[in-house]
């Protein structure tokens, strides 16, 4: 049984400061056992940090489209941020990385609309159900949503600093795939745990100490 987290923020996220070491000893201690690093618009870290750990670390991005936030799972290349859903979702299947729904429908957190995903159902890999940064363990609509179209539901932390890690992830079977981690995560438990008030604000802190430097 493997613990995965495939939302976190590592400190080339404007907003993130989660370094290489963190990660590592993240992975070492078996808190996780794979992570995703998903920057704001950027993988330069998560191919960094692929080199240097391994298979251990999927590369994403979480893309700014024109109508909220995707993430890109299993990237080649940095998907462009500003476009529409629908064309970020094909770029990303274009490098045959996996679409993940971060946060739906949160208007703070620039989460997707229920139009949106719909006109992209066909392609959604999963979906999170909870966010670690959500005071709501269950998100109905969420849930709802996905077992009509057959998504995975994962829990995901959505780390923006290291003592975030292990706190709301997803437990899967065996080591993944880009082919068989949709599979592995329909399958998959969830572990949730309430967010700290350092945890929640977080992304704030850090983007405020990043602008005083």
């Amino acid at each position: 049984m493997l613990k995965i987290d495939l939302h976190t923020h590592s400190e080339a996220s404007p907003d993130g400061s989660i370094t290489l070491d963190q990660y590592e000893a993240t992975l070492r201690s078996k808190k996780l056992d794979m992570i995703a690093i998903t920057d704001h618009d950027s993988i330069s870290f998560a191919q960094y940090a692929h080199e240097k750990l391994g298979d251990k670390i999927i590369i994403g991005e979480e893309i700014s489209t024109a109508d909220g936030e995707i993430i890109g799972l299993y990237l080649q290349k940095k998907v462009p941020a500003g476009l529409s859903a629908t064309e970020t979702v094909q770029v990303i299947l274009d490098q045959g990385g996996l679409v993940h729904i971060p946060h739906p429908f949160e208007t703070v957190r620039k989460g997707i609309t229920l139009s949106t995903l719909n006109k992209i159902a066909d392609y959604v890999n999963s979906i999170e159900a909870p966010n670690g940064r959500s005071l709501q363990p269950k998100d109905d609509q969420t849930i709802a949503w996905a077992r009509e179209h057959n998504v995975a539901i994962v829990a995901a932390s959505d780390a923006h600093r290291a003592a975030a890690l292990g706190k709301t992830y997803s437990v899967i079977e065996q080591k993944p795939t880009v082919k068989t981690l949709p599979q592995l995560l329909k399958d998959a438990s969830m572990s949730y745990k309430r967010p700290s008030i350092r945890d929640l604000l977080a992304p704030k802190a850090n983007r405020l100490r990043k602008k005083l430097k």
